[in-house]
């Protein structure tokens, strides 16, 4: 199997190396020189291109493409009509209308298409994903998502953009379905039209919620998840890679029931040789990946419905 990287900058090269180490790659594709140079010291032997174009005209079997998100639409594309499965690094698209163009694209022409939703590969959310299909904690109340930090602004883009695409994701995956209702509120402290805090909440047919907190202007670093249950609670500590389960509840009297707690989860893979040998072994099983093209037209619809509603709130 040959691929192709399109992008091998800060996050694309990350990608070349993987591919590398797994025995695919086969070309690079970047404009910038220092990136093309890089990507040859991983492996000497890669094919090098200064354009998707004249990668693209090798026929490779499929691309990996890690550009600047508003060029997804149209390389992906390209991709998918010159016969490549691809792998897309998160979002989608900034566009619902350009993701589900690809979605439909993909399904016409036989394609895998896959979304980089990192964290879905992460072996903590697997287990909390089967913790919930067991019960464990009974039926869903909420969820509580956080990634805040003294972060790098972005001049364009939202900090919901830039931090909360792979925490949408998560939330869309654990609860197995779109929210039936978005609501978003943030600030913009450092530039008027781009916010540096926000709050998403979303409401699931179910009547379940999730709530996500995203800064880049917060004093200390959170990246965890709340889940609470009808028997109890579950806790993600992402920095420190374990999952605990909290046996507090209220039982029908409104009386405090504490039966302790314990650490049921320890330990972290690399989620990105995970995902990346997902995304190989569908392209060879032709098997739907977990974070499919469905998958990325959800997340992006929620953003977009997000940034629409803190556009309009903006002063």
């Amino acid at each position: 199997m040959k691929i192709g990287v399109i992008g091998a900058g800060a996050w694309g090269k990350n990608l070349v190396k993987n591919f590398s180490e797994m025995g695919v790659l086969a070309g690079v594709a970047d404009a910038v020189d220092l990136n093309r140079e890089n990507a040859k010291a991983i492996q000497a032997d890669v094919a090098l291109f200064n354009s998707h174009t004249d990668l693209l005209a090798q026929g490779y079997d499929a691309v990996a493409i890690a550009t600047p998100a508003h060029t997804h639409y149209a390389i992906a594309k390209d991709a998918m009509e010159s016969g490549c499965d691809v792998f897309i690094e998160k979002p989608m698209t900034l566009d619902p209308a350009e993701s589900e163009a690809l979605l439909k694209l993909g399904q016409e022409k036989g394609k895998i298409v896959m979304v980089g939703h990192l964290l879905l590969y992460q072996p903590a959310i697997a287990y909390i994903k089967e913790a919930l299909e067991r019960k464990d904690i009974g039926k869903i109340y909420t969820m509580h998502q956080r990634r805040s930090k003294q972060g790098r602004a972005r001049a364009v883009e939202n900090v919901l953009w830039s931090f909360g695409v792979h925490d949408v994701a998560v939330l869309l995956y654990l609860s197995g379905k779109a929210p039936s209702v978005v609501e978003a509120v943030g600030h913009c402290g450092l530039q008027s039209k781009v916010e540096d805090d926000t709050f998403l909440h979303l409401t699931f047919p179910d009547g379940s919620k999730a709530h996500l907190h995203n800064s880049w202007l917060w004093p200390i670093v959170e990246r965890g998840l709340i889940i609470i249950g009808e028997k109890g609670m579950l806790v993600y500590d992402e920095i420190a890679q374990n999952v605990k389960l909290v046996k507090k509840t209220i039982d029908t009297n409104l009386q405090n029931v504490d039966d302790g707690e314990e650490t049921v989860f320890e330990g972290s893979g690399q989620p990105l040789r995970l995902e990346l040998d997902h995304f190989v072994d569908c392209c060879r099983t032709r098997n739907s990946p977990k974070s499919c093209g469905q998958n990325g037209l959800d997340v992006v619809r929620v953003l977009d419905q997000a940034e629409k509603i803190l556009k309009s709130a903006r002063v």
